[in-house]
């Protein structure tokens, strides 16, 4: 049986507790059904951000050729860059064997 989940007065608390309460004595995940918002869009924030003007010339040069917005370009750099990084953190041992080769040919 479940423990009862509590009632907060407001999101700051209930977030608070969920960072120190374990969801699994909470509800059962193993009747959890995969939730789907096909028309909720990603909110967006606009940001400054400086770059060279030759690296500029290039991405709209690459943007071009692709058919795509600059911007949306961008984007999708920095996304393919992230889920690159974040596997690097999921597969830890890959990352040793690559520091390990970059350490052996120094040496």
């Amino acid at each position: 049986m479940n423990k009862p989940i509590p009632d907060f007065k407001n999101e700051d608390e209930e977030r608070e507790f969920w960072a120190t309460h374990d969801s699994s004595e909470y509800m059962d995940w193993s009747k959890a059904k995969r939730a789907a918002f096909p028309n909720l869009k990603p909110s967006t924030r606009a940001i400054s951000l400086r770059l060279p003007e030759s690296m500029l010339n290039e991405l709209r040069q690459l943007a071009n050729q692709r058919d795509v917005p600059y911007q949306s370009l961008i984007k999708m750099f920095l996304r393919d860059r992230i889920d690159t990084e974040h596997n690097k953190i999921l597969s830890p041992s890959v990352t040793i064997r690559e520091d390990t080769a970059k350490y052996s040919a120094k040496n």
